[in-house]
């Protein structure tokens, strides 16, 4: 019989790739974690690590059975996902990650549940992208993922994962209140080809929105600056450094924010593991989130 606690330092290992970073996690010793895996080879009687220089990396074997964990470890999230819903105190902390436009947001969810709740639900937010929060909740470290995907770039959702839609908003061209493309109802994107733009970094999902939006018009947008921060691409813009596409949230005093013709939009969700909205904390979150 395989041993479910060895099984999940197995997967640990397999997720954050050594067995420093997998005890850390778990909380616990790295030499724990070698004595455990020891232990789970001995159960399996195949090798599941090996030496890979200075590492222990998964063998073929370990990798089989790190898949076959994960699908045990996601029906043990479901388990206690139900047993949760049968209680009828409301009670706990709730861990989100969030990116930035939308954890501005987060700051009344928190009042709205301490004036409900008082401190028996605890909201714990960690700021990330949605390229990290997903991966964070399929391996447990967070509990709900709100993250935004774009009508031209769908994201898909992790395996034993449910979505719920909170909000959907346009993406705008911000634009400085004297640019006489302010007068327009909407711009199309094309006549913006010799504009210099504001970028969001090279590794995020909207700078691949921007590429293909712009591309879709028939140019490459030429970067004057790069920025994470939608509220500093609008300040930019209203400096007159250049114009950028922004979601509707972003909406800011001295910028215009005009629709596109070419329709683009993004949705924003909360991803929460199979059934965990059936948690009490969990879901009167969910409920504050979809109001807000």
């Amino acid at each position: 019989m395989l041993d479910v606690r060895r099984l999940r330092l197995l997967h640990a290992l397999s997720v954050h790739g050594t067995v420093t970073a997998a005890a850390e996690a778990l909380h616990v010793t790295s030499p724990a974690v070698s004595q455990q895996l020891a232990a789970l080879e001995r159960e399996a009687g195949v090798a599941l690590v090996e030496r890979d220089g200075r590492r222990l990396s998964l063998t073929r074997a370990g990798h089989v059975l790190a898949a076959h964990t994960q699908l045990v470890l996601d029906q043990l999230a479901a388990a206690e996902a139900d047993l949760a819903s049968l209680r009828t105190s409301v009670s706990g902390v709730v861990r989100v990650g969030a990116f930035v436009s939308v954890a501005a947001l987060l700051p009344r969810v928190i009042q709205v549940l301490r004036s409900a709740h008082g401190s028996d639900v605890e909201l714990f937010v960690h700021e990330m992208e949605p390229e990290a929060s997903l991966p964070a909740l399929r391996r447990g470290d967070i509990d709900i993922a709100v993250i935004h995907s774009y009508n031209i770039m769908p994201r898909s959702l992790p395996e034993s994962c449910e979505s719920f839609e909170l909000f959907v908003e346009p993406v705008n061209v911000a634009l400085p209140l004297s640019d006489p493309l302010v007068q327009q109802d909407s711009v199309d994107l094309a006549v913006l080809a010799d504009r210099p733009w504001i970028m969001p970094r090279t590794d995020a999902s909207c700078h691949e929105l921007t590429q293909r939006a712009c591309g879709a018009a028939g140019f490459v947008p030429r970067a004057q600056a790069y920025c994470d921060d939608f509220g500093v691409m609008c300040g930019l813009v209203e400096a007159g450094l250049g114009v950028a596409l922004v979601p509707s949230v972003a909406r800011r005093p001295g910028v215009a924010l005009r629709p596109l013709k070419q329709s683009v939009f993004r949705t924003v969700s909360a991803v929460v593991r199979n059934r965990a909205d059936g948690q009490p904390a969990v879901r009167v979150v969910l409920e504050q989130l979809r109001q807000v």
